[in-house]
């Protein structure tokens, strides 16, 4: 059975976004550069009766990203719904890092959520449904988190191509803006939070957005 796909399925959104599908009996596999955080959000879309996939890659390794993504069709199927939620999120202003490092954070943030895209959706596509959410953030540019700011803002325009090139063949490309510090029992609970991207996967087309800004006890969405 299609189920769906977690990619940067750590703690925080990505477990909470497993466990939403989970919740829904999707046959959920999670793809996280660390083994053991990956075994660990399995075990827990394990405990719900549902079949997990635990596969470990480094996003900004493009070989091994799509050879995670072939594992994860090959045991469940081309899946119905992919959720690419990795990020490099740190502070940094302008000029504090090197050129080296901006690059790799650009490789995590943007270039694996394009490779992913690349894989999976010409499929899905050619199927003619299916969803790809991009976890997103910093809906204002700051200068004290220049790296996530500017692959945040590739973000949103990667959501805008892909949904120009896949959604006429009816694949729902969005992106969840998350606009604060995500945290367990604040107004940014990632239980909260994991409930927008099971809303965007359901919508029926007439209504797709393809971005959710979330900000906290307010969200407010754009077409």
């Amino acid at each position: 059975m299609p189920g769906a796909v977690i990619i940067g399925a750590g703690p925080g959104i990505g477990r909470s976004v497993a466990l939403r599908f989970a919740r829904e009996a999707m046959p959920v596999a999670l793809i996280a550069r660390n083994g053991t955080t990956v075994d660990d959000v399995a075990k827990a879309v394990s405990a719900l009766g549902v079949p997990a996939a635990s596969l470990t890659a480094d996003v900004a390794d493009e070989a091994a990203l799509r050879t995670a993504l072939d594992e994860a069709a090959g045991q469940f199927g081309l899946p119905n719904v992919v959720v690419y939620n990795a990020a490099i999120i740190r502070a940094d202003a302008p000029g504090d890092l090197p050129a080296s490092e901006h690059l790799h954070t650009w490789a995590v943030n943007v270039i694996g959520a394009l490779t992913a895209a690349a894989h999976l959706a010409p499929a899905m596509a050619r199927r003619g449904n299916g969803t790809f959410i991009i976890t997103g953030g910093m809906p204002s540019p700051d200068p004290r988190y220049v790296s996530l700011s500017l692959g945040k803002a590739g973000v949103r325009t990667l959501v805008t191509l892909l949904d120009q090139e896949y959604g006429p063949s009816g694949v729902h490309v969005a992106t969840v803006t998350v606009a604060g510090p995500v945290a367990p029992g604040t107004n940014f609970d990632p239980d909260d939070i994991a409930e927008h991207y099971w809303r965007l996967h359901t919508q029926a087309r007439h209504e797709w957005e393809r971005e959710t800004l979330y900000a906290g006890l307010l969200r407010r969405t754009m077409a």
